[in-house]
């Protein structure tokens, strides 16, 4: 009997190593826990030299994962003298999704309130999540990660912005999961239309 529970326990601590050594390896982040960021400048006003450098500072990676794979949770967009925006999604099949929360705390914000902040049922209260959000200093917006491989939810705060130059974040993770993909259907496109059944013979 003590013989199989110290092999349960060292096979459970050996099981728990690996677990949060593959966690420090993918650079999970922490959740609920506020951090910063500056993003600069929008990632479409810059010199063309610079656009072959990647995203550099101009883009948002809440894990190591993320940031190896060149796929931001997060981008500081818009052209020299145009309105900027943020938007999560930025390639491929991503379907990232933002709300502009208005001018609210990001201290408040936890996982259910950043979809009715608060929490009453009135569809005038609801976030309304689109593909992009225009910057505004001083307010709140959560982003809903949806890739292929990556689900999420967090929140940030914009501390500071100068329009085309930068914005000061600040920001806190609430949900983050790496999927592993059993299974797609084929043939997605973002222009496909839908057929009625009798153009599928």
């Amino acid at each position: 009997m003590k013989l199989a529970l110290a092999l349960t326990s060292t096979l459970f601590g050996s099981a728990l190593f690996a677990f949060q050594l593959q966690q420090t390896e993918l650079g999970l982040p922490e959740l609920h826990t506020i951090k910063t960021a500056t993003l600069s400048p929008a990632y479409s006003c810059r010199p063309p030299e610079e656009f072959q450098g990647g995203y550099q500072n101009t883009a948002l990676f809440l894990s190591t994962y993320s940031a190896t794979r060149k796929s931001p949770d997060l981008l500081f967009n818009g052209a020299c003298g145009a309105k900027d925006y943020f938007q999560g999604a930025t390639a491929g099949d991503d379907m990232s999704l933002i709300a502009d929360l208005g001018e609210v705390p990001i201290e408040e914000v936890s996982a259910s309130k950043a979809f009715n902040f608060k929490r009453v049922h009135s569809f005038d209260l609801y976030s309304k999540f689109a593909e992009v959000a225009l910057v505004e200093a001083r307010h709140t917006y959560v982003v809903l990660i949806s890739k292929q491989d990556v689900r999420g939810l967090f929140v940030f705060y914009v501390k500071s912005y100068v329009p085309n130059r930068k914005v000061d974040l600040q920001f806190a993770v609430k949900e983050y999961q790496l999927l592993n993909l059993r299974g797609q259907s084929d043939g997605f496109d973002w222009a496909s239309r839908n057929r009625a059944p009798c153009d599928q013979k």
